[in-house]
């Protein structure tokens, strides 16, 4: 049996010694040295003068004095002489004048990178992270939860042309996207292949508005109150529902999110002269008015002075006398 152990080669006590108490604190200075190990400096090319006691330094090559012949060695001053002990496989040692960490590795010393502040290390749970994955999670579910109130999960970009996005994926291929990703703009974007995307929603980071750009279909009824309720427009883009209606004595109308406007009615002419007909709501500006007559008799509708709130109407017979009949009559035209 050796009389050192087999890692850092501490000194045993040997049977019926005498003077145990020198081998167990010769034993006791190397483990003082190797343990928590932090040495001075690795490129001091000879021994200080007046080393402190416990003093460890890692031996360049071409070390001289009391250190020649030692390169890669750990030298650790016990008060009165040099001690030397040589490295194995894995012993780690941080250097205080580098602040740099290294490891013994293939018969020298290696460095180990340090992580600089706010550097993110790489962590994988069940899975391997990489260098663009740096936290990989492998799990049938992940769960985010408040810490006593809400809780928010933070996607940061650096700049309007960089992305800030959640992408979902079909074995490793993208189908889904929502975010921001090329500007501000937040879009819902999808893909049969990952290669090739349509944007089916996007909205404005500077009015809210809402985009379809791939259109937009309804199944069943025509209903909600995105799709009917008040339209509005602010800079020329939408900010209302895609549809207005509404109706009242003077008929019916119907509005457009684009800014078209429909207004309808049947009135009575009159033989005496020319009726005014308000519309059931204000046009911008003047518009397109049309009518006919009611069948069964040789009649024809003229429409008189056209404003942005009413229109005059007449009804002739084909003697050039004005007549009292039902006439529908039909506005078409702006209401911004």
């Amino acid at each position: 049996m050796s009389d050192l152990s087999a890692n850092l080669s501490l000194p045993y006590l040997a049977p019926a010694q005498a003077q145990k108490h020198v081998t167990h604190n010769e034993a006791l200075l190397r483990l003082d040295a190797l343990v928590q190990l932090a040495v001075q400096s690795r490129t001091l090319p000879d021994p200080p003068a007046a080393p402190a006691p416990g003093a460890r330094y890692l031996l360049p090559a071409g070390a001289g004095g009391a250190w020649s012949g030692q390169a890669g060695a750990l030298a650790f001053w016990d008060g009165t002489a040099w001690q030397f002990l040589a490295p194995g496989p894995g012993w780690r040692a941080f250097v205080l004048d580098e602040a740099a960490a290294l490891v013994w590795h293939g018969g020298d010393w290696q460095e180990m990178p340090l992580p600089t502040q706010g550097q993110m290390l790489e962590l994988g749970l069940n899975t391997a992270p990489d260098a663009v994955n740096r936290l990989a999670v492998a799990s049938e579910a992940t769960l985010l939860s408040h810490a006593g109130a809400g809780h928010q999960l933070k996607i940061n970009k650096a700049a309007a042309g960089d992305t800030a996005s959640l992408l979902f994926q079909t074995g490793w291929s993208g189908r889904a996207e929502m975010g921001c990703a090329g500007d501000d703009d937040f879009a819902v974007k999808v893909s049969e292949d990952g290669a090739g995307w349509r944007t089916g929603l996007s909205l404005s980071a500077a009015t809210g508005v809402a985009h379809l750009p791939q259109g937009a279909r309804v199944d069943g009824a025509l209903s909600g109150s995105g799709v009917l309720g008040t339209v509005g427009q602010l800079a020329g883009e939408s900010i209302g529902a895609l549809l207005e209606q509404g109706s009242g004595a003077e008929g019916a109308y119907l509005r457009l999110a684009d800014g078209t406007q429909l207004c309808w009615h049947t009135l009575t002419s009159s033989a005496a002269g020319v009726v005014s007909w308000s519309y059931p709501a204000a046009f911008a500006a003047p518009p397109v008015v049309s009518g006919s007559c009611a069948s069964g008799a040789a009649q024809l509708l003229s429409v008189g002075a056209v404003a942005a709130g009413s229109a005059e109407i007449s009804a002739w017979d084909l003697i050039g006398a004005r007549v009292a009949t039902a006439c529908a009559v039909l506005a078409v035209g702006r209401w911004v």
